[in-house]
């Protein structure tokens, strides 16, 4: 997870060096390992390393081919690198080519259609001075991302983070005043795949290319996720062993790296499952242990989710570290100042995971596995309403029971069938009818239950974006597959992955996650919907497949539970500025929110039931101050 950037003039005057030089400086905390800047005439790239595969301590970006000139700076981790080289012709090089040169001898080798040939996660941009065209992608799901600015014919700047372009004196930094409304709304983080905070600057949609030449500037969408036929095997061990088989082949991937690799570890299935079989992998290579980082609370016995982790821990081959947040000592200086100058907004919410980040990079980890995406991409849909539509009562009985025993759920059988049944026998134009109902009081209340100024409201025409926003799964026109498929697509998994991104790349440490291996999500499509959920137990599969390999407690636990409030009240409770608001701030805040919830917010008021609309202030001032007065 390195850092890239780079300006393209495109009025004949060559981009200032200081300029890309500023731009570098700000990416330096993501790629710490190294800066490098290349002139082209009207064409500047730049690249800040952070070594995590053994080939990029060879390879220095951004990368020139001196027969064509062409040359690409990236931020990527191919899986498919042995493939790649020998239809490139490339096998005598597998040591010393890094994964931007062989993206750029694909490029070289098959143009725009390169993208058929990539697997992994991917950034990056190609100037390509035969043409004087440009050329950029992001990978399938958006595990990597890219920002950029278009001016035309002026300048087309690009970067992984907003600040990077914004470095550039020149670049207009107004703020997006609908994406600050998606934030104090709370709930629109995943409203498109383009917004920034910065009106002007975009996010390079998942699975799209960019070019910019003489005709102008291109987006195109080179990749849809497309379910292919049902799986057919004879059993429930098979579909197991089948689903372990392409699981193993994408946490191996994941373990390419120099230097030693650690990973999240929960008291859950998903990064249990990571852990299970990363550390199986490293003993048979003699590479163990795997360094894990868990966050725990005081009390395994008062704590389910804290003696779940500890039980996960007990694994072999592993070295766990904790951080307990009751116990934060030396951590809490830098994480408070991590979480105060959060990149967005939307990121200041993550005080757990960059707790546990923290800890690992003071441990010296550059690459953390997660298992963050494991409940969409093995998520079940609305399998209990497809199996009452089918007919088959007794299995929706059987799974209403069993998620009422797995969540814990309070209400009786016949009510949570309620829903399900809705969805299966109510005809789809009364389901319409009704939801819009709903959606349009919902749009009415929005600036009556929010923190948005009414004003402001009316101005970023909020109930517009809460009207875009809003959408339902579970389409009974659809396919499982298709539904699940929706699911996985949507712009909630990449905004959750571009988070987690930001968050690690403060501390210069690279996320990845084997539920975002295409060959894991193409195979999950692929699975029988009972495969997924099973008498009430989600994600069966994956249980099935860690039998002897993840202990008992964590495989069959009950329902969820989060430390993430735990550690944000610790943080903010023992911090001297949880009340960012300076005199200016009423002024400055009360054009976005409601004046008297400033007001209260400014003076501590805020009732205890409102601790998270008092937290969202709190960041947003923090964020708002930075970009305003800093």
């Amino acid at each position: 997870m390195s850092g890239i950037c780079g300006l393209i003039s495109l009025d004949g005057a060559n981009p200032k060096p200081e300029d890309l030089a500023a731009m570098a400086k700000v990416l330096g905390r993501r790629g710490p390992d190294g800066t490098n800047l290349l002139q082209l005439d009207t064409a500047g790239l730049g690249h800040t390393l952070l070594a995590t595969t053994p080939e990029s301590l060879f390879e220095t970006l951004p990368y020139r081919d001196t027969d064509s000139g062409a040359t690409i700076t990236a931020d990527v981790r191919l899986d498919n690198r042995e493939e790649l080289l020998a239809k490139l012709a490339l096998d005598g090089q597998t040591a010393t080519i890094g994964d931007g040169e062989l993206i750029l001898r694909a490029y070289l080798a098959w143009g725009d259609t390169c993208l058929d040939h990539l697997l992994g996660d991917f950034a990056f941009v190609i100037w390509d001075p035969r043409n004087m065209r440009l050329f950029c992608a992001r990978d399938q799901l958006g595990v990597r991302q890219l920002i950029y600015y278009h001016q035309p014919n002026k300048v087309f700047a690009f970067a992984t983070e907003p600040a990077a372009i914004l470095a550039v004196d020149a670049m207009p930094r107004d703020l997006n005043e609908g994406r600050i409304a998606d934030f104090l709304y709370d709930d629109l983080e995943g409203i498109d795949f383009t917004s920034t905070f910065y009106e002007q600057l975009f996010r390079l949609p998942p699975a799209h290319s960019l070019t910019l030449d003489e005709s102008g500037l291109a987006l195109r969408r080179y990749w849809t996720l497309t379910p292919g036929p049902e799986l057919k095997l004879p059993s429930d061990e098979a579909y197991a062993k089948a689903f372990l088989d392409v699981f193993t082949k994408a946490v191996h991937c994941r373990l390419r790296s120099p230097t030693p690799v650690g990973s999240m570890l929960s008291g859950g299935m998903d990064s249990g499952s990571v852990v299970a079989v990363a550390s199986r992998l490293l003993a048979d290579e003699g590479l163990g242990p795997l360094e894990t980082f868990s966050a725990v609370g005081p009390d395994p016995e008062t704590c389910v989710e804290t003696k779940a982790a500890y039980a996960a821990m007990t694994m072999p081959d592993l070295n766990p570290h904790v951080t307990n947040y009751a116990e934060l000592g030396s951590l809490m200086p830098e994480l408070l100042d991590l979480t105060q100058r959060s990149e967005e907004p939307f990121d200041a919410h993550m005080v757990l995971p960059r707790a546990v980040y923290l800890t690992a990079h003071r441990a010296g980890i550059k690459v953390m596995l997660d298992g963050v995406s494991g409940d969409i991409v093995l998520g079940h849909g609305i399998q209990i309403a497809r199996l009452l539509r089918a007919g088959k009562w007794r299995q929706a009985l059987q799974n209403v029971r069993g998620e009422k025993r797995f969540w814990g759920h309070p209400f009786p059988i016949w009510k949570t069938l309620l829903h399900p049944a809705w969805t299966a026998f109510v005809p789809k134009p009364i389901r319409r009818k009704r939801r819009r109902l709903l959606e349009a009081r919902e749009r009415r209340q929005s600036t009556d239950t929010s923190l948005l100024h009414p004003d402001f409201a009316r101005k970023v025409r909020f109930p517009e974006r809460l009207h875009t926003y809003q959408k339902t799964f579970g389409d009974m026109d659809k396919s499982s597959a298709e539904d699940r498929a929706d699911l996985i697509v949507h712009p909630h998994l990449a905004v959750a992955r571009e988070r987690y991104d930001r968050v690690a790349s403060c501390v210069a440490i690279e996320p990845r996650d084997p539920f975002m291996d295409l060959r894991v999500v193409d195979f999950c499509l692929s699975l029988p919907a009972n495969q997924l959920l099973s008498d009430g137990w989600p994600k069966m599969i994956l249980r099935r497949a860690m039998d002897g390999q993840l202990p008992d407690q964590v495989r069959w636990r009950h329902g969820k539970q989060h430390l993430g409030g735990d550690f944000t009240q610790t943080v903010f409770s023992g911090a001297s500025n949880t009340r960012p608001l300076n005199a200016r701030s009423p002024h400055a805040l009360g054009q976005f929110i409601k004046p008297e919830i400033v007001l209260e917010a400014g003076q501590g008021e805020r009732k205890d039931d409102n601790v998270n609309e008092r937290l969202n202030i709190i960041y947003f001032a923090n964020w708002f101050r930075i970009q305003v007065y800093e």
